[in-house]
């Protein structure tokens, strides 16, 4: 009898898209899916848009005082917004 080398679904489709160079965009994409869960609906209705660059999440808010607020609170978010994701994909946030 011979020994089936058994690997789990989940290390096969990471290993794939790490290899592919796909792995990082996919999480970039679900930590800005996120942002809505993480942060409330009442700051997501005020965000306008969302890029990351750098290992740092910019996001646009329509709202100054809002920005204020958010960006005295910035190390909580990237460390939530990171827990959710699962892995560190942003160091900082910045709001413009």
């Amino acid at each position: 009898m011979f020994k089936r080398d058994v690997h789990n679904v989940k290390d096969l489709i990471l290993k794939n898209l790490r290899a592919q160079g796909l792995e990082t965009p996919l999480l970039q994409k679900r930590l800005m899916d996120s942002w809505a869960e993480v942060v409330g609906e009442f700051v997501a209705n005020y965000t306008e848009s969302m890029y990351i660059r750098n290992q740092t999440l910019y996001v646009h808010l329509t709202n100054p005082a809002m920005r204020a607020d958010l960006s005295m609170m910035r190390r909580e978010i990237v460390n939530k917004l990171n827990a959710h994701v699962g892995t560190q994909v942003i160091a900082d946030v910045r709001f413009n």
